[in-house]
């Protein structure tokens, strides 16, 4: 395989684990369609790059399977909007105007947000607005996607967060980002987020509901 084959294979590597949470060499075979042991190479080399590590996961029958998994220096290889910046105008403001001056500013970028995002997934039944959300936040960096179950719950999962170490400093960015979900699919839509990044999760998830009306 050529340098140029062996790094893109590798990056597919990385967003298998990054969209797909940890998994065993077989498994990202199976997703990626080369063997096994082609898995294996890469995932030796990232290994060696600091960038995945594993854990031997004991099984009820046979030997442990070996998982593996992302490190925290392969984080820096998605997008991120300027982090340490992020921060730094966050603490500014903090320390200029103060914990209400701060929910000011996060209104305003809610209140912004709201209006850009209606612009392209306003209209429509609810799976369709949930389809064009999930298409701007994925061309924000937030690797999105989105999923229907069989009893109608929709599913919008956000692999990645660009805005993940501001949010670390100012919970109110997340708890803006939750309202806008909620003004954008309207009344009647419930919206939960069940997994948070900033809590530990390897993602973020909302789970969206259509409510249903009691007859008058």
């Amino acid at each position: 395989m050529k340098p140029d084959e062996s790094a893109r294979a590798r990056d597919k590597v990385l967003f298998h684990l990054k969209t797909k949470g940890p998994q065993t060499a077989a498994q990202l075979a199976r997703r990626l369609s080369v063997t096994p042991m082609a898995v294996r190479q890469h995932l030796y080399t990232l290994e060696q790059e600091s960038l995945v590590d594993y854990l031997d996961e004991r099984r009820k029958v046979g030997r442990p399977a070996r998982i593996w998994r992302l490190t925290a220096r392969a984080g820096t290889l998605f997008p991120d909007s300027h982090g340490e910046l992020a921060v730094g105008i966050i603490d500014a403001v903090r320390q200029a105007f103060g914990d209400k001056g701060l929910a000011k500013l996060v209104s305003e970028r809610t209140r912004a947000q709201i209006q850009r995002y209606r612009a392209v997934a306003s209209e429509g039944p609810l799976e369709r607005k949930v389809a064009a959300l999930c298409a701007q936040r994925k061309a924000e960096g937030y690797m999105a996607e989105w999923s229907r179950d069989e009893d109608g719950t929709l599913w919008l999962v956000e692999n990645n967060c660009p805005i993940c170490a501001a949010a670390s400093s100012c919970e109110n960015l997340c708890e803006g980002e939750i309202e806008v979900f909620r003004q954008l699919l309207g009344e009647g839509v419930e919206v939960e987020r069940t997994e948070h990044i900033v809590k530990g999760a390897r993602r973020c998830a909302y789970r969206i509901i259509q409510v249903q009306r009691s007859p008058a």
